[in-house]
């Protein structure tokens, strides 16, 4: 997901928190009755479904993801099970601003089923009452082709899902470069400084709180501090701010070298992505692992252009699908969730959108597993072995917004 909690958004989560606590007053949301959902056998579940609208909510900046969503997986969802998607382009907090204010109302068939989620808008979500489930245990897909003892599926940011989400794709971050341009690729935090110097003016990241930026900002506290440490470390900001003081000055010695000397930040990835397309900066990043070939395929990167990772490994995490606890159509949105689990569309979406997959290899049939396997992912991409033998776990997810703020205070314009 692409964006952080809003202030406001906080505040009304916190509104809703408040009168979940309180004595029995305000609206709430009365839950399904087990005959509904949780009793329910997927069979009937997909008799239920027939002839609904499952409505997904999610960031819609990803055209071709939008366009195969639209027109690849609706399609199936419509011939398969008669039921019509409906999608819904919308920032994540905006996403949840609508889904509390609904809650808060009392509504109980509300406008949301489906939500592309992750990080530390699952965790307050969840922790506030605004999901449905669990459900995962209940997908046909999800018991017979997902490893469910994995950590890529049991936790989110290091939070526990308990069954709340279902994954939809792994990420993984890894940089850009053209080799044509720049042949000597950084292996590690002191070669990156020494990249950045032999390239003044043309090398910067995203301003926190960008997903990839801040991606990025973690990736060198992993490099400078080691990762261990934070993986169960409590979020309070001055043991935060002890444990990351080296990367911060790490990055603060970065600043006169990047571009506009670190005085200011692009805005988004999409905008970095823009200015290595134009050759104004000569370094990109993203968490779309693989889609370098698409944009070699598209024209959009040289032919020489290359994605490449530090030696000491980069951050990877999952991004699931949720349920809105006030749904009215979650047998609905259980059948959509379950096929998007399911071996075709997940290799469909490696083949077209090249997505990681989120099932375990070692449950497909040697017929699924070629499936996969027949993919070409095309140029300027990192074997997935290769890729995903240097993978790092993600921080727990209320460190995040907690190192965003310390970059703020400590690193920007320093």
């Amino acid at each position: 997901m692409k964006k952080r909690i809003s202030a406001a958004l906080l505040a009304v989560i916190a509104a809703l928190s408040m009168t979940a606590c309180g004595n029995n007053e305000g609206p709430k949301v009365e839950k399904k009755t087990a005959l509904e959902t949780e009793e329910m056998s997927f069979d009937r579940m997909k008799e239920e479904a027939k002839g609904t609208t499952v409505t997904f909510y999610g960031w819609g900046g990803d055209e071709k993801l939008n366009e195969w969503l639209d027109n690849s997986f609706a399609p199936v969802m419509k011939e398969t099970y008669d039921i019509t998607m409906e999608r819904v382009p919308m920032e994540i907090d905006q996403i949840l601003s609508q889904l509390s204010g609904e809650i808060q109302v009392g509504e109980k068939d509300g406008s949301i089923d489906m939500i592309w989620i992750n990080g530390e808008n699952f965790r307050s979500a969840k922790e506030n009452n605004m999901l449905y489930g669990p459900f995962a245990d209940k997908l046909p897909n999800f018991q017979n082709y997902v490893d469910g003892k994995s950590e890529d599926v049991t936790l989110d940011f290091a939070y526990p899902i308990e069954g709340f989400e279902a994954p939809y794709g792994k990420a993984q971050i890894v940089m850009i470069a053209d080799t044509a341009v720049t042949p000597d690729m950084p292996k590690s935090a002191e070669d990156f400084k020494e990249f950045v110097r032999k390239y003044p003016g043309k090398v910067t990241y995203p301003a926190l709180p960008d997903f990839t930026g801040s991606a990025f900002v973690r990736n060198m506290i992993y490099e400078i501090c080691g990762y261990e440490q934070f993986l169960d470390m409590k979020g309070d900001k001055e043991t935060v701010k002890a444990a990351v003081e080296p990367a911060m000055a790490y990055l603060r010695e970065l600043n006169p070298y990047l571009w506009n000397e670190g005085k200011t930040f692009p805005d988004s990835s999409t905008t970095l992505d823009n200015m290595f397309s134009d050759g104004e900066v000569v370094l990109n990043m993203t968490y779309d692992a693989y889609g370098t070939a698409v944009k070699i395929a598209d024209g959009a990167y040289t032919q020489t252009t290359q994605s490449f990772q530090f030696e000491k490994g980069t951050i990877g995490n999952t991004n699931f699908m949720a349920i809105a606890a006030n749904s009215g159509n979650k047998a609905g949105a259980m059948v959509a969730i379950n096929e998007m689990l399911s071996p075709e569309i997940q290799a469909d979406r490696y083949d077209t959108l090249k997505v990681i997959p989120v099932l375990d290899n070692s449950k497909l049939s040697k017929e699924q597993k070629a499936s996969f396997d027949e993919v070409e992912l095309g140029k300027g991409t990192i074997p997935q072995d290769e890729l995903l033998s240097k993978r790092l776990p993600e921080m727990p997810a209320e460190l995040v917004p907690i190192i965003e703020e310390i970059w703020t205070e400590e690193v920007a314009g320093k």
